[in-house]
């Protein structure tokens, strides 16, 4: 039914690209939760969109947030750390009835965390505004997933920007299922509007479930990408590697070998190069290892949102190969 492609450079569908500048500086947007990760050792800068956009701009996009914190301390610690680093806090809202969001994380002995999630938080009241939905027009990607999705406020406002965005801004749907903060419907309007699903393999038996779909992981790859017309999905398998589906073939990469210290924000990491990859017109199997690359050297650190290294630049990267 499909074709298994290992490391072949392989070139994606020119619809793909978004630009032929490999010099140009992408934009791309996280729109949803934006909050602190509470560990045992301290806290730390939190949020799938929120790590999102930090990881594209350290990988040298435009990463922009698109949340809402409240107007106490920890609100202005996180638009402080924003600044800190150089991450622009133009889309975060303040909310005077709801505290900022906290997650607290446990880390298991192989690195995987576990999520205790505050409900009732100012990223459940992301407002709607003019300028934010000027913003869509501006922005060359957007990644979205569920948990913020699980507050109507914040549902109407991340479907009227993902409703107003241009067909040509790569739409990415991170699903990122977190506790019972999902369902059957808002993963079907999710995957009906984006171009790009990413998901995991504990995530991709829960979607079947819930699709009502059977298969194989492969199987279940290509039925996802048939049923919802999707340009391109990307399953991670920790220290697996990964799996991304389009057009009938499969591009496997087996990660990298590292000394996990944490997993938490390496999704996110993965989304951030997959879209500046795709971005940039790169084949796939490119993308796939730049992507494992950046997610794996995430997961050799603490938090969702270390320093880089310079040469996972996404310009220099591709310069280097």
């Amino acid at each position: 039914m499909f074709s298994s492609i290992s490391g072949a450079a392989v070139l994606a569908p020119a619809d793909y690209r978004c630009s032929d500048d490999a010099e140009m500086t992408y934009s791309l947007a996280g729109i949803g939760e934006l909050l602190w990760d509470i560990f045992p050792s301290g806290k730390e800068l939190g949020g799938a969109p929120a790590n999102f956009a930090y990881q594209a701009t350290a990988l040298g996009g435009e990463g922009l947030i698109v949340s809402c914190v409240g107007s106490d301390n920890p609100g202005d610690e996180i638009l402080a750390r924003l600044e800190a680093l150089s991450l622009s806090r133009q889309y975060v809202a303040r909310d005077r009835a709801h505290p900022t969001g906290t997650v607290s994380i446990k880390v298991g002995a192989a690195g995987n965390p576990s999520f205790t999630i505050q409900e009732n938080v100012a990223w459940d009241f992301i407002p709607q505004s003019q300028p934010l939905m000027e913003l869509g027009k501006s922005i060359n990607a957007v990644t979205f997933g569920t948990l913020a999705q699980r507050s109507e406020v914040s549902r109407a406002t991340i479907r009227a920007f993902i409703r107003k965005i241009p067909s040509s801004v790569l739409c990415i749907f991170d699903i990122n299922l977190r506790q019972a903060f999902y369902s059957r419907e808002i993963i079907e309007w999710s995957l009906e509007a984006c171009h790009v699903l990413k998901l995991n393999t504990e995530e991709l038996p829960v979607l079947a479930r819930l699709l009502s779909m059977e298969g194989d992981e492969r199987r279940l790859l290509s039925a996802l990408s048939r049923r919802f017309h999707l340009k391109l999905v990307a399953l991670t398998m920790g220290a697996g590697g990964s799996l991304l589906y389009s057009q009938e073939r499969i591009y496997a990469h087996d990660g990298y070998k590292i000394d996990v210290v944490d997993t938490v924000g390496s999704g996110d990491a993965f989304t951030a190069a997959l879209a500046l990859g795709m971005l940039s017109g790169s084949d796939l199997a490119t993308i796939n290892d730049y992507a494992n690359r950046v997610a794996s050297f995430v997961c050799s650190k603490r938090g969702a949102t270390p320093p880089l290294p310079d040469d996972l630049e996404i310009t220099r990267w591709l310069n280097s190969r």
